[in-house]
């Protein structure tokens, strides 16, 4: 067991921030050739997506599968003894198939999409990923790469552990030189939180794979071809004669793209900058691979490996987005998950989680974090603010987040927007399809702790208001407590959510305005110390008015739908239908802990259906359902076993609507028929402590009419 280096959690931050930098870098010109970048773009020294009219910030397997699949240690007791079977049932717990996180190309195309097919039929890793079951050529594409960093990321200065974990994860798609790519580059992450020198590192990385291994020898000829050469270019078109795409066929073979990894590694010569301007202007695979390098130069070079001539943290500000299975998950941060995983790395340690400011969703407490902040461009606000994260202002750790402002005439004078659900500015994003939950939701009590600079020109009015969507997905916002703070002073503000009327709250927003009319100019800081909320929701989801047009898309993409075919029966009503199997739609967060749902449900024809909380994605729930042959059965779904908790006889009947209530709290579990209590039982197994609400079908047509989430006890 290696001992955790002092500055692991900053050290996964830079980790986690040089993967999403990477492949923002790389995504808008993924796949073009060495030449059409040079003569569209020339050498890529930084951010390209504006010059061809692209987002930055985008949904991209590379970032969804490395922050997902990772789940599977917590989600099986962060043992050292995960298996194989066990990642692969992470894998259809998280995946919603043809939508999230992997490229769907179908069967003997796409390795991941075949390995989940075989998961899906049965077929248990890693026998679903192997050469005998699909293949070499494709099992030996370059997935198993692309997803390694966060194995890595939790086996600080342990490269033998980092490799282990890598070569289970990959072998639930892939196998032999996809694997061995795989483990070098896991080996290198995990050795570079302690070692810096580039040639021990390649040397840690050859370590774990074998001698006679094609990525083995093709790393060895890199590394005599860079002390030959001296031109990055000339290496390049060795690569490209002896290990590019000619030879190595398929989607996109791992030997090829790894290559263009270890060639920016040593030419790039520890620059942050320079490394990914090669491995970026070679082309082929520009996201993963960049993504993968952009990983590993983070944990190396740390956070001030990312300071220089350009700004790479300014644009991207922490932002992520997460689409799973488990939507309260999509909207996320750079910090969020560092967290996650070093909580992961220090509990394979044996020691405790770190929970910044008593665990603070935005708490700021790492150097130069935003946490996905942003200033709002109104018309109504001053232009001139920016956010500088700093020490001090803080009443339980050590940073804030610094609102600057200066103003001329303008009565608010800065308004910055934590974001709780997919933002206006992404709603039509390109890519991978965008599924979420908001994070954020009516009932929950959201606490503020805010700070008047000891500077600042007079006093200033500190608020806080939601901005949501109407049912026409048309921004709005609805104003909240607030308080006059003069120079030096603080408060805590505080504000039990209102419901804004069924409409989904898309961001938190912090207000700074003027209190005195006549003071035409300022400039000051407000400190943002912590921006939290916690509490069971109290929310009832219905369909408003016009929720079936084109214009209620965002009201719509709330549910997380897993199901063949999902809409609206007479313009009120949820309407499920799944041919095979079991579906489900679902809201809500795994904060959710104690709380209780409701909800009338006609079974149109179904073998079972019914409602769900503490719904962890698609495997790992709590349900309550009508099912064939006159029954309801209280089910324990865990990773595809499902559970009868409890059952009774049940005279129900096709299309008669029934009201079904589930309430968890704690291991504890009661369940409601027509207000008619039948279930009352404890948990003894692994239980499921906290997830979002569903509505679910097993093989039919299910219609639910409003559905209602309220605290435990109600």
């Amino acid at each position: 067991m290696a001992t955790i280096p002092q500055d692991y959690l900053e050290r996964v931050y830079a980790g986690v921030l040089g993967k999403i930098i990477g492949v923002y870098l790389g995504r808008p010109f993924e796949g073009w050739g060495y030449e059409k970048i040079m003569q569209e773009l020339g050498e890529v020294w930084y951010y390209v997506h504006d010059r061809l009219n692209k987002p930055l910030i985008v949904t991209d397997d590379d970032i969804s599968g490395t922050f997902t699949f990772i789940r599977a240690l917590p989600d099986h007791g962060n043992r050292l003894d995960l298996t194989p079977e066990q990642i692969g049932q992470t894998w259809l717990n998280y995946l919603i198939e043809n939508k999230t996180i992997l490229w769907w190309g179908g069967l003997g195309n796409s390795t991941e999409h075949t390995a989940y097919l075989r998961l899906k039929q049965g077929i248990p890793a890693p026998v679903s990923g192997s050469i005998a079951t699909n293949g070499r050529i494709v099992a030996e594409q370059i997935g198993a790469q692309i997803f390694i960093d966060g194995w890595a990321l939790v086996a600080p200065g342990d490269p033998q552990r980092a490799a282990d974990l890598a070569r289970r994860a990959g072998s639930v798609s892939h196998d032999g030189e996809a694997l061995y790519g795989a483990q070098c580059l896991a080996a290198m992450e995990a050795q570079a939180f302690v070692e810096s020198d580039i040639n021990r590192l390649l040397d840690t990385g050859l370590s774990v794979i074998p001698q006679d291994s094609i990525i083995y020898r093709m790393i060895g000829d890199i590394r005599s071809w860079y002390s030959q050469d001296g031109d990055w270019r000339k290496t390049f078109r060795r690569i490209e004669d002896q290990y590019g795409y000619k030879d190595y066929i398929g989607g996109c073979h791992m030997v090829p793209n790894h290559a263009l990894i270890i060639l920016g590694l040593l030419y790039g010569e520890g620059d942050f900058q320079k490394s990914l301007m090669i491995c970026n202007t070679c082309g082929w695979d520009t996201d993963c691979n960049s993504g993968n390098l952009g990983c590993l130069m983070g944990i190396r070079n740390g956070l001030a490996g990312f300071e220089g001539a350009v700004d790479w943290r300014g644009p991207v500000a922490d932002r992520m987005y997460l689409p799973t299975a488990d939507g309260g998950r999509c909207v996320t941060d750079a910090v969020a998950e560092t967290y996650a995983i070093a909580n992961i790395g220090l509990a394979l340690n044996g020691q405790p989680p770190l929970a910044p400011k008593h665990g603070a969703r935005y708490h700021f407490e790492l150097p130069g974090s935003v946490q996905g902040l942003q200033v709002d461009q109104g018309a109504d606000c001053s232009p001139f603010v920016s956010l500088e994260n700093g020490i001090g202002h803080s009443q339980a750790g050590a940073r804030s987040l610094a609102i600057r402002y200066s103003h001329v005439g303008e009565r608010v004078v800065a308004r910055v927007t934590a974001p709780t659900y997919i933002l206006p500015a992404d709603s039509s994003m390109q890519g991978y399809e965008l599924i979420a939950s908001p994070t954020l939701y009516p009932g929950q009590n959201v606490q503020a702790g805010l700070w008047a600079g000891e500077h600042n020109h007079g006093p200033v009015t500190v608020s806080l208001s939601l901005a949501y969507y109407d049912a026409n997905d048309q921004p709005a916002n609805l104003p909240g407590p607030r308080q006059v703070l003069a120079p030096g002073e603080m408060v805590n503000l505080q504000w039990q959510l209102p419901d804004p009327g069924g409409a989904l709250i898309y961001g938190l927003s912090v207000e700074i305005s003027r209190p005195d009319e006549d003071a035409n100019e300022a400039t000051g800081t407000v400190y943002l110390d912590t921006l939290t909320w916690d509490g069971a929701p109290q929310v009832v989801f219905r369909a408003p008015s016009g929720a079936s047009s084109p214009g209620a898309k965002l009201w719509r993409a709330n549910w997380v739908k897993a199901v063949d075919q999902w809409d609206l029966y007479n313009q009120t009503s949820f309407r499920l239908i799944q041919n095979v199997g079991r579906g489900m739609i679902s809201t809500g967060t795994r904060e959710w802990t104690d709380y209780r749902v409701t909800a009338r449900v006609r079974p149109a024809m179904v073998k079972s259906g019914g409602i769900a909380v503490r719904v962890q994605g698609l495997r790992r729930f709590y349900s309550l359902e009508l099912t064939l042959g006159g029954k309801v059965r209280l089910l324990k779904a865990y990773e595809g076993d499902d559970q009868v908790l409890a059952e009774a006889a049940c005279d129900w009947r096709f299309w008669q609507p029934y009201e079904l209530s589930l309430e968890a709290r704690g291991a504890h579990l009661r369940a409601w028929v027509d207000g008619r209590l039948l279930f009352d039982v404890e948990d003894t197994g692994p239980a499921l402590t906290g997830g979002g609400a569903a509505l679910v079908v097993d093989e039919g047509h299910l219609i639910a009419e409003e559905v209602q989430v309220g605290p435990a006890g109600a």
